[in-house]
C-alpha cells in the first residue's frame, strides 16, 4: 500500500503554510462543517469533536486519503472564545485579554481511510498577552486580522507583537501542532518524511 494523499479539511491559510513549511503539500478541501451544531463547555472536548467532525465531513470525497481536521479555541478565565463575530467583539475581547493569560487549544483529527483508523488528540499552549492600550487595540482590530482567528490574534501576523511569551508548542497557536502531527503519523504507522514532496 502506497502513501495516501494528505488532505487538509480546513480553509485556514495558516495551517496550510505550516504544513508546507514542514514539507507536506496538502490537498486543501474545506469541510464547511456547521460548528454551531456542537455545544460543549470543555475546550479540549470541543476542539477534538469539531476537528473530528470536519475530517469526517470531507472523508467520503477521498476514499484512500489521510484526512486531517483541526479546530482551535482560546480559553481565558474559564471562558471559551472562537473567532470574534465582528470588530466590536474583537475590541472587547482584547480589553479582557490584555495583560492576561489564555490557553489555546487545538484539536487534531487524522482519519486514515486506507486502514480504517481514526486518531483524535488535543494540544494546549499557554499564551501570555501584553498589556496594550486602547489605541493599540483599535489599530489592531482595524487591520481585520483578529476577525479571522480563534482568540482574536494571529501569532504569525501583527498579533505576534502583543504576545509576551508562550509555554508549550508554538505552531499549535498558529493552528496545528507540528510535533503532535509527527507523533500521530507515527502512531498510524507512517513517518512524517513519507509525506515530503
Amino acid at each position: 500500500m502506497g502513501i495516501p494523499q494528505f488532505i487538509l479539511a480546513s480553509a485556514s491559510p495558516a495551517r496550510r503554510r505550516l504544513l508546507q513549511t514542514a514539507g507536506i503539500e496538502p490537498i486543501v478541501y474545506p469541510s464547511d462543517f456547521d460548528e454551531s451544531q456542537v455545544k460543549l463547555n470543555d475546550p479540549a472536548q470541543l476542539v477534538q469533536t469539531l476537528a473530528q467532525r470536519k475530517a469526517e465531513t470531507v472523508a467520503p470525497q477521498f476514499p484512500s486519503g489521510l484526512i486531517m481536521g483541526c479546530d482551535s479555541v482560546l480559553a481565558v478565565n474559564g471562558e471559551i472564545h472562537g473567532k470574534p463575530k465582528n470588530a466590536e467583539e474583537a475590541y472587547q475581547r482584547w480589553q479582557m485579554m490584555r495583560g492576561n493569560i489564555g490557553d489555546l487549544y487545538t484539536g487534531h483529527a487524522l482519519i486514515d481511510l486506507s486502514h480504517n483508523r481514526t486518531l483524535v488528540k488535543c494540544q494546549v499552549t499557554r499564551v501570555y498577552f501584553a498589556s496594550i492600550g486602547d489605541r493599540t487595540i483599535d489599530a489592531y482590530v482595524a487591520t481585520g486580522e483578529p476577525l479571522k482567528c480563534a482568540g482574536a490574534f494571529a501569532l504569525e501576523g501583527r498579533g505576534g507583537l502583543f504576545v509576551e511569551k508562550l509555554e508549550g508548542c508554538h505552531s499549535n497557536v498558529i493552528g496545528l501542532s507540528l510535533p503532535l502531527l509527527r507523533q500521530m503519523l507515527v502512531e498510524l504507522g507512517y513517518e512524517v518524511t513519507d509525506f515530503w514532496n
